[in-house]
């Protein structure tokens, strides 16, 4: 029997478990506690259990869990770059920024990239597979128990596009916002503008902060460097995030990098202004 990834699982979802189980209902949260406030990595520790429920759920379930390959720190601004091994041998990267307001936390979502953006090194060894919320949430707890650092913010910019996955970040934003220290206020989505899942993640209201990955005013410019744009035009795009806007009343956040000889030029910078003028928006 394939055995279930306990970490992954809502309340709810780990209660009808554990009654399935024929165990009381208030089993379910002293096990939620065990892994999300205390984030034990074995059955063997959830010491108010009894040795054979603790073996139950070992036959049943298993705890997911990153192992840090490599650490890069900064000797500047304490910032901290951590490349995770994952279960199956595949590898993400997260980074840990420390700033005034608190401690940041940049997150991947999928392991590679389908969405070939010429700018960006995450896509260019091509997509492999999405990671399940555990794997996000690790990212968040294993960066905590390494560094000695509460996080506060949570940004899903890392490997990835976040909306491609976007039934595993839903669940992975809900177990977050249970967890009585996170507010979904301080969490920033990013997508690259994957249109139809805009409207659907408005629909949600969960009052996380959009980030579109915009880095052109055009077209014909957006195009040329982010093939998403031949699915979703630029006008479709905008509509999308004004409907985000609307019914969440969250400020929506546009990246724009500027790269040299592309779209750093007075020409781009006008366009962005007529397009996002009247909008209630920030750009980075």
């Amino acid at each position: 029997m394939e055995k279930t990834d306990i970490l992954s699982l809502s309340k709810e979802e780990l209660e009808e478990k554990i009654l399935a189980m024929g165990e009381k209902k208030f089993r379910a949260g002293q096990i939620y506690d065990w892994l999300h406030i205390n984030k034990v990595e074995e059955f063997s520790k959830m010491t108010n259990l009894s040795a054979q429920l603790r073996e139950k759920l070992d036959d049943i379930f298993w705890i997911n869990s990153l192992k840090i390959q490599k650490r890069l720190v900064s000797d500047i601004d304490n910032t901290v770059k951590y490349l995770y091994g994952l279960s199956d041998g595949e590898k993400v990267e997260t980074v840990l920024m420390e700033y005034k307001h608190g401690n940041s936390i940049c997150i991947s979502t999928q392991v590679g990239c389908k969405m070939g953006c010429k700018f960006c090194a995450s896509t260019k060894a091509g997509f492999v597979r999405n990671l399940e919320p555990s794997e996000m949430l690790l990212q968040i707890y294993e960066s905590e128990r390494d560094s000695g650092r509460k996080i506060n913010h949570v940004v899903l910019m890392g490997i990835g596009e976040p909306l491609d996955n976007f039934d595993n970040v839903v669940k992975f934003l809900r177990l977050l916002s249970a967890k009585d220290d996170m507010s979904l206020r301080h969490v920033s989505v990013s997508t690259c503008g994957l249109v139809n899942r805009i409207y659907e993640l408005a629909d949600l209201k969960l009052g996380i902060t959009l980030s579109v990955s915009l880095h052109a005013p055009t077209n014909e410019l957006r195009s040329s460097i982010m093939p998403i744009n031949d699915r979703f035009r630029i006008e479709e795009l905008m509509e999308a995030c004004k409907y985000y806007f609307n019914t969440t009343g969250r400020r929506i956040s546009y990246e724009f990098a500027l790269i040299d000889g592309v779209n750093d030029n007075r020409q781009s910078a006008d366009a962005l202004l007529k397009l996002l003028k009247g909008q209630n928006c920030h750009v980075n």
